[in-house]
């Protein structure tokens, strides 16, 4: 590590050590591209921007090293000039994101029922604790499965354990062939056809349906995205891939068409059926991911979307007083408050972000 680098975490150090002697919030951010996401966000900003960098990247190995600092623009980029990509798809939301924002956050996009979210890529990570210290858990090849959970249980976790300050993450190649079917199809048609298809040997990377069309993307080996395309019909979409960007940065016609209604993020099994909320919604990831825009009561929506075996959650926008994310059984919430005590004995690290009492 070089010397520069080396005081810019003897400041971080400083900083959270004097916070901790004060029990002093910190809201430790990168960018603030998803400064919404959460609850209302809490304390002086810790910001990761000054420790960048590609540590390591080995395209023979599929994995790359970066500080929490790094663009994730220059991520992808690095990672493109090696036919190569972060196959989650995770969405920026800005130009500012970071490598570490993304991570903090755990979210993917279009390609993740495919392949996987955030935290399945996740290799290792090094963590500056509320005590100043530096933990490292996991490691750079996915046979190295020491403190494994515990680099996976950083994505998604909004920065409240502790200043992820390097990441190791598992690339993949980009796939030879890609292709974008639309077919007209209403919503419960959509999703029993999701389903039989989920069930088949289809080179199937995406899918969305929204008013009345569903986008399939298939990517893959040239033969295989021929074979299926010929299979399923439909008809093939020129240009796709601003539509699937579009999608991945909420920058789609759905999510920028409702500014009265807060945005919900509904997931489910992919099998549920339609449900018996009003608004309007557009679907992702087999029917697993559904995004709804509603003035329906907030717990009439968890309770329905409980009843259909998931969970919803305020994504965007909306009254954050009813608590973003769907509440904690008592016996999960314990675990988060056992793990937020160890990490962050002091309570200092984006505190209420996830849970008003955490």
């Amino acid at each position: 590590m070089n010397a520069d680098m080396d005081n810019i975490l003897q400041e971080f150090r400083d900083r959270i050590l004097t916070a901790s002697a004060t029990k002093a919030p910190l809201c430790i951010q990168g960018g603030a591209s998803k400064h919404w996401y959460g609850q209302t966000l809490c304390g002086e900003v810790l910001d990761t921007r000054a420790y960048t960098g590609i540590v390591a990247y080995e395209p023979t190995e599929l994995v790359i090293t970066a500080r929490c600092g790094t663009p994730l623009s220059e991520i992808e980029a690095a990672l493109a000039e090696q036919q190569q990509m972060l196959a989650f798809e995770p969405p920026h939301f800005g130009a500012t994101a970071t490598f570490g924002g993304m991570v903090a956050a755990g979210l993917s996009g279009p390609r993740r029922a495919a392949v996987g979210a955030v935290r399945d890529f996740v290799l290792g990570a090094h963590l500056m604790d509320g005590r100043g210290e530096l933990l490292a858990f996991g490691g750079q090849v996915m046979k190295n499965v020491a403190g494994y959970d515990v680099s996976r249980l950083l994505a998604g976790s909004l920065g409240s354990l502790g200043l992820i300050t390097d990441i190791s993450i598992k690339v993949l190649p980009k796939p030879f062939a890609e292709t974008t079917l639309v077919f007209a199809l209403s919503e419960a048609d959509a999703l029993t056809k999701l389903n039989q298809w989920g069930g088949q040997p289809l080179p199937i990377s995406a899918s969305a349906w929204h008013v009345g069309r569903l986008m399939l993307r298939l990517s893959g080996a040239e033969a295989a995205v021929r074979a299926a395309k010929k299979k399923l019909g439909g008809e093939e979409v020129q240009d796709a891939g601003r539509h699937w960007s579009a999608l991945r940065e909420h920058e789609h016609d759905f999510f920028v068409q409702d500014d009265e209604h807060g945005l919900w993020r509904l997931s489910l099994p992919p099998s549920a059926s339609p449900l018996s909320l009003t608004g309007k919604s557009l679907i992702e990831w087999g029917g697993a991911q559904r995004w709804l825009f509603t003035d329906e009561a907030p717990q009439r929506i968890r309770d329905v979307v409980t009843k259909a075996g998931g969970h919803a959650s305020l994504f965007r926008g909306g009254d954050k007083r009813t608590g973003v994310f769907t509440p904690l059984a008592p016996a999960v919430a314990k675990i988060h408050r056992h793990l937020k005590n160890a990490f962050d004995p002091s309570g200092i690290f984006n505190p209420g972000r996830m849970y008003l009492d955490l």
